[in-house]
């Protein structure tokens, strides 16, 4: 399939935007890369083309699954369609957990009722039929945390949290550990399951899933969300049952399937000078089962392909531009992991991703501010029509670019307005209708401008320097 994709690739370059900025470059003069971010913010169809034909063509693609196999032929496709090179499939093996088909939950006592529930990645299974049990509440993770070893032994637990919508996303980081803690802490107190408040922003009845646990210790008890209406709902009937116990039946059958293969899929805008380290931008291109992944992530994927595409309409960049959509993120960063350890010897100048949604970018950030103030205040400037805003937070980077930290080299972050995103994070109301095209095509603009600029910097766009070795680039 790669060598077929890539003897596609070199076919259809006649016709590609890479090939036709080279035509005239000889006929006319190209367009500056400001013109092009411009034209971005009004016409850019290219991310809205990608976006639209993943979700709709492939769909949900949960990593190590059929469906994730099927969603890195289509962007390979996709790729050699609109002209990218050394367009490769990196595959990688990992433990895959699958959700099943029953997810059922109902209080049982004192007020019985149906709950909507879905678990999480990493859940264990109640055995057939089901397990009925008391509920035990606790209004966070620090209450939890706090409770007496063994005092949950047959219970099930209920955990809640107060997330709050913000425009940065802050509050994913306080409640967070709901998810992703609390868990295997309720497991290791006695508790033979456990319910949580979805971490999420929305009212919505659909419960936001996510990985718990890990594969190294995998949870043997099951573990599920509520959507927060039937959570808050719940925290009424405690509120109100006088001391009675509240009791509820669950059924989950998800499973462990072993072994499976994923990968990431790359492709590159080949630069003039091979020797320049590259610009890595990142995306994921998996999904959770339950949405077709629109703005997780594939409107990250989307922006990331145009920028690229609009780079090169200005003349072939200085340096290679490498596109990393990368595997099974959302089960762990087995696709973030695998490629810093393929490419670790190979050092990239700089590298960002998108991965937060397609709303409007707001707020630039990198980690040179101090190293290569020049850069760092020529680029800000550069996104300030675009309504993006300076800022001295060292930027840290996405979850799928693992090799710039890895390699310590230099990091840009493009905050996108994260007001609504958890409003959708990990539910199946991911899809492509949630996506505004005026702020999609914001994102290409600013996309556009920042990668343009990073590609034809000739100097360490670290330090501001030399270019140095590449021991040394590894080193900064």
């Amino acid at each position: 399939m790669k060598n077929m994709l890539l003897t596609t690739a070199a076919a259809l370059m006649l016709a590609s935007p890479i090939a036709l900025a080279a035509h005239d470059e000889a006929d006319a003069p190209l367009p500056t890369l400001e013109a092009v971010a411009d034209e971005a913010l009004t016409g850019d169809t290219v991310a809205w083309d990608f976006v639209e034909g993943v979700t709709t063509e492939v769909g949900p693609r949960q990593a190590g699954t059929e469906a994730e196999t099927r969603g890195r032929q289509w962007a390979m496709q996709w790729l050699a369609a609109h002209g990218f090179e050394n367009i490769a499939d990196e595959p990688f093996e990992m433990p895959t957990w699958v959700p099943g088909e029953t997810h059922k939950a109902a209080v049982t006592a004192p007020f019985p009722q149906p709950l909507v529930v879905q678990p999480l990645g990493g859940s264990g299974a109640t055995p057939a039929g089901g397990i009925e049990a008391e509920v035990i509440e606790f209004a966070s993770f620090a209450d939890l945390a706090a409770a007496s070893d063994g005092s949950l032994s047959g219970k099930i637990a209920y955990v809640s949290h107060e997330m709050r919508r913000a425009q940065d996303g802050s509050h994913y980081g306080f409640a967070g550990p709901v998810r992703w803690v609390a868990p295997t802490l309720a497991e290791q107190k006695g508790a033979v399951a456990i319910v949580i408040k979805s971490v999420g922003t929305d009212h919505h009845r659909n419960p936001h899933t996510g990985v718990t646990g890990s594969a190294d210790n995998p949870l043997t008890i099951p573990a599920a969300a509520l959507p927060l209406p039937d959570a808050e709902n719940l925290e009424r009937m405690f509120d109100r049952a006088d001391g009675r116990p509240i009791t509820m039946r669950l059924e989950l059958d998800p499973r462990w399937i072993g072994m499976q293969t994923s990968g990431n899929v790359v492709g590159e805008i080949v630069g003039r000078n091979p020797e320049l380290p590259p610009v890595l931008l990142a995306c994921h291109l998996d999904s959770w089962w339950n949405a077709p992944g629109a703005f997780d992530d594939g409107a990250g994927c989307g922006i990331i392909a145009a920028a690229a595409l609009n780079v090169a309409k200005t003349g072939q960049p200085l340096r290679t531009i490498r596109l990393l959509l990368a595997g099974a993120e959302e089960v762990g960063l087995w696709g973030s992991r695998a490629y810093s350890e393929a490419h670790i010897d190979e050092p990239i100048a700089v590298a960002f991703e998108s991965d937060f949604g397609a709303d409007r970018i707001w707020r630039f950030e990198s980690n040179f501010r101090q190293t290569n103030p020049d850069l760092h205040a020529r680029l800000a400037g550069a996104v300030a029509r675009f309504g993006v805003a300076n800022s001295t937070i060292t930027a840290t980077g996405g979850a799928d670019i693992n090799i710039a930290r890895d390699q310590g080299t230099a990091i840009i972050d493009l905050q996108q307005d994260g007001t609504r995103y958890f409003d959708l994070h990990h539910t199946p109301d991911d899809t492509l209708d949630k996506i505004d095209p005026v702020q999609l095509r914001q994102n290409v603009a600013v996309w556009t401008q920042v990668a343009g600029i990073l590609a034809n910097e000739p100097r360490s766009i670290q330090t501001g320097g030399p270019v140095p070795s590449a021991p040394a680039i590894m080193g900064e």
